[in-house]
């Protein structure tokens, strides 16, 4: 019956995005020809509801069809009104539909720190580009040392991204570890956590540094699955098991929004144990609850 199920959920994900994606095909031509700026934001606000429809119907067949075992606590005072950074550990691709499925509506379109490879997806990989999310290279820490220029070119296009953002609100979903979460990743990055890999520091600090002043706040997600190697293909099967969100509102300190990341040594050392202990808290959340489960 679950492999039905996962069947079902494909054909399902595929109509869906099928369907909404000749709305977008047609929206982005139209952005591409756009003459100016604020034509391009006015064809971007309905690349936006064509991606929130795309994203809504997902995630009502999905309550439908898979009920997720799905226990989430999520603060009350969100606004789609606001702009909000969303930084959360990662564990599978599952993550982003259990991320919405509390979020979505409730704060403004999301756009994501994405790896550059995702943008040759069939017509999502063009949403994406459409709706200006960040591609990030994702250069090793060898190579990123005989060049360091090449880092270079993450930070502009999230510092892109952030200066787009000031026209109108958004919403930026940070995976900070990079990655999704393997016991052999782990040990690789001789990570200092249980649960967790090491989080990345560099594009959450020049988001805050950019756009600190404008957040409503920092949503900070820890994400616990009973499974402990928990999959897309199994979610969609139905199969995933007790899925386990937290979310909780952190206020943007007043020190971070007066330093650069990248240029001084202090203010990059506060933001590391800033966010080291954030992490450390939420290795310790996570502990706990593998205790009782």
């Amino acid at each position: 019956m679950s492999l039905l199920t996962g069947i079902a959920s494909v054909i399902l994900l595929i109509f869906n995005t099928l369907f909404w994606g000749v709305p977008l095909i047609i929206l982005t031509l139209v952005k591409l020809v756009a003459p100016s700026r604020p034509l391009q934001r006015k064809v971007l606000s309905g690349l936006n509801a064509v991606a929130l429809n795309w994203i809504g119907f997902n995630l009502w067949w999905m309550r439908w069809l898979l009920r997720p075992d799905l226990h989430a606590t999520v603060p009350e005072e969100l606004s789609i009104n606001d702009w909000w950074l969303v930084i959360s550990n990662h564990r599978s691709w599952t993550d982003i539909f259990m991320l919405l499925m509390v979020l979505h509506r409730r704060i403004p379109m999301p756009r994501f720190f994405l790896k550059q490879q995702l943008i040759w997806i069939p017509i999502v990989g063009l949403a994406w580009w459409a709706l200006e999310f960040p591609f990030m290279q994702r250069y090793s820490r060898e190579k990123l040392a005989r060049n360091p220029a090449l880092a270079e070119r993450d930070r502009l296009a999230t510092e892109r991204m952030c200066r787009r953002a000031q026209e109108s609100p958004i919403t930026i979903f940070n995976f900070v570890e990079g990655t999704r979460f393997t016991a052999a990743k782990r040990e690789q990055q001789h990570s200092p956590y249980r649960h967790l890999l090491r989080p990345k520091a560099g594009g959450t600090a020049q988001v805050l540094n950019l756009l600190g002043s404008r957040l409503g706040g920092i949503i900070d997600i820890t994400l616990d699955y009973t499974n402990p190697t928990p999959s897309f293909w199994g979610f969609l099967c139905g199969k995933e098991g007790r899925i386990t969100l937290h979310a909780q509102r952190l206020e943007v300190p007043e020190w971070m929004l007066c330093g650069n990341y990248h240029q001084d040594p202090d203010y990059k050392e506060r933001f590391h144990t800033w966010l080291n202990e954030l992490w450390q808290a939420k290795d310790a959340a996570l502990d706990a609850k593998k205790l009782h489960h």
